[in-house]
């Protein structure tokens, strides 16, 4: 399985003080904002990022943890094949994710994603 990174989601309505803080006090770059979600970076590390979300547009839930890995069909049959609770199907995403959400043993819900890639004509 190859992990390309993790990812803490932060549920908050607090938008702007949430871009003051990680961004102007630490430092991150805002490298996705719909509205409903935001991403940050760091400059010097592409895998060091955060997340902000108020509610999921797609999902009947948020997750608290985002995982990207490589193949995120293969994760998800192993997960149904496990047993495991998937509370959000295998979907495609306009924003350009697929994902799925998962509970975890702990309760906590994770969003296992991969970024869909470009056909050439793009």
């Amino acid at each position: 399985m190859n992990i390309r990174r993790i990812v803490m989601d932060i549920q908050s309505n607090n938008f702007e003080e949430n871009r003051n803080f990680y961004e102007n006090l630490i430092g991150l770059e805002v490298g996705m904002d719909l509205g409903w979600i935001m991403t940050f970076g760091s400059t010097s590390n592409p895998t060091a990022q955060l997340t902000i979300i108020k509610k999921d547009q797609t999902a009947p839930v948020n997750p608290t943890l985002t995982i990207e890995v490589e193949d995120v069909g293969a994760v998800y049959a192993k997960a149904i094949k496990m047993g495991f609770n998937i509370v959000h199907p295998l979907t495609d995403e306009p924003w350009g994710v697929r994902r799925f959400f998962v509970v975890d043993p702990n309760g906590q819900v994770v969003n296992i994603m991969s970024h869909i890639a470009k056909s050439s004509n793009e």
